[in-house]
């Protein structure tokens, strides 16, 4: 059945009466806060996008007590997905988890990991364009010495999630700093209640050949669903911490870029919902597809929905599409004054994106035009969106300002697995009141 769209609400808001649209959106049986115990068990709904088609998605819910794990650092982290092979399980995340961090999980520094007398400096002075030139990528023995060291760190960052799995946070501050869950081949995942920070690469390489001026290249996302099915991720918070883009220093006229992607969705991955997550003060944030070169393995796949997420001062990419069939509704993105904005929903090749009844709240003086980036010949929907508080066609008001770069309407297919559709008026005080790790459930 399709959704229904509750005007009732829109008025509320409109009304400005923020007690009756609470009134009415929080039933009486919702579920119960998105800490504790609580969801320990949950499953996806029925029907929640994507990652309900074709069977359901139950992570760990049918996990024996003795495979309810809870973790307090990485190595317990590990050993607790390693556990049992692919048997359901729970893993549970108390306090805050540091990828970077030795066996006791305590916390370390990019010097742990260098090798072959690397240093920053000493690789600085080697492939300064002024001395290497910008014709040619790095090589030699402090190159060599960069590779090493990034391959010790990446043993200790990535860290592998199995199939039948539930992540799940418990209270209000369970984090992970600094780690990158690898959501790879694998099937019927659960991520929920956990904030995930400042996933850095201590060892970027430099690339003078990288567009006009060169770029400093990172490795690295938060969190990576590569080649997997049925996952649901669902009420966390995604950032960069304490360490955002804006405060990094430049080299070689370049940001010394240490992120990569907030969360992407890759090779081949299908059937995944994300819901009611807060994605912020990032560069590059979601890809669904990474390469153009990919429709072998991409086409027919990359089924994603995107729901209720806040999206607030992201630079790029939520997300930029590939080949998948995304349903993105009822989503928030925020551009605040001064925050570096490119564009929110980039379109790439054979993207079938329908992105409807979302709100957008930007600065004054913003260019609404921007809001959709054209890097292929796709045709994308793009109805009943709302920008400010008014209904805005974003294909119109595009190819408008975009002449050169002309955007068709009709992605060529209809979104039938949504719960519940609210108003995009309504969107932004809903967004904020349940959205993100900690937050109680609304739905």
């Amino acid at each position: 059945m399709p959704a229904r769209m509750r005007h009732v609400r829109a008025i509320a808001v409109v009304m400005g009466s923020a007690s009756l649209a609470l009134a009415v959106a929080v039933p009486a049986q919702a579920s119960p806060p998105h800490h504790g115990r609580g969801i320990e068990r949950s499953v996806l709904p029925a029907g929640d996008g994507w990652a309900a088609a074709d069977g359901s998605t139950t992570g760990g819910a049918a996990a024996t007590p003795d495979h309810v794990y809870t973790v307090t650092n990485r190595a317990e982290l590990i050993a607790a997905f390693e556990d049992a092979g692919d048997a359901p399980k729970i893993v549970r995340i108390a306090g805050t988890v540091h990828g970077n961090s030795d066996a006791d999980g305590n916390p370390i520094g990019c010097e742990a990991y260098q090798r072959d007398g690397y240093t920053l400096e000493k690789y600085l002075a080697a492939y300064d364009p002024a001395v290497w030139g910008t014709e040619e990528v790095p090589a030699g023995p402090l190159e060599d010495a960069r590779a090493a060291s990034a391959k010790l760190q990446a043993a200790a960052v990535n860290v592998n999630v199995p199939s039948n799995t539930t992540l799940v946070g418990t209270g209000r501050d369970a984090t992970i700093i600094g780690a990158s869950l690898q959501v790879k081949n694998v099937s019927n995942v659960i991520v929920r209640n956990v904030t995930f920070e400042d996933t850095y690469d201590c060892f970027p390489q430099w690339d003078p050949t990288d567009g006009e001026k060169g770029a400093w290249n990172s490795e690295y996302d938060n969190l990576v669903v590569y080649g997997s099915s049925h996952v649901w991720v669902d009420h966390n918070t995604f950032g960069d911490g304490d360490r955002p883009d804006a405060d990094q220093p430049s080299y070689f006229g370049q940001v010394f870029q240490q992120h990569d992607g907030l969360f992407d969705i890759v090779r081949g991955a299908d059937l995944v919902t994300v819901s009611w997550n807060v994605l912020k003060d990032h560069d590059k944030t979601m890809l669904i597809g990474n390469s153009d070169g990919a429709g072998a393995s991409d086409r027919g796949r990359l089924r994603v929905t995107l729901h209720h997420n806040l999206f607030k001062d992201v630079k790029e990419r939520a997300p930029r599409v590939r080949f998948g069939q995304v349903d993105s509704y009822n989503n928030h993105f925020v551009a605040t004054k001064g925050a570096a904005y490119g564009y929110s929903y980039g379109i790439g090749a054979e993207s079938k994106l329908v992105a409807e009844h979302n709100a957008f709240t930007v600065p004054a003086g913003f260019d609404k035009a921007t809001i959709l980036k054209k890097w292929s010949e796709s045709s994308l929907t793009a109805e009943d969106n709302w920008v400010n508080g008014r209904r805005t066609d974003l294909i119109a008001v595009h190819n408008a300002g975009v002449p050169a770069e002309q955007l068709t309407e009709g992605a060529g297919w209809t979104p039938a697995l949504r719960t519940e559709v609210d108003h995009p008026l309504l969107v932004p005080l809903l967004v904020g009141l349940g959205a993100g790790a900690g937050k109680p459930s609304l739905r």
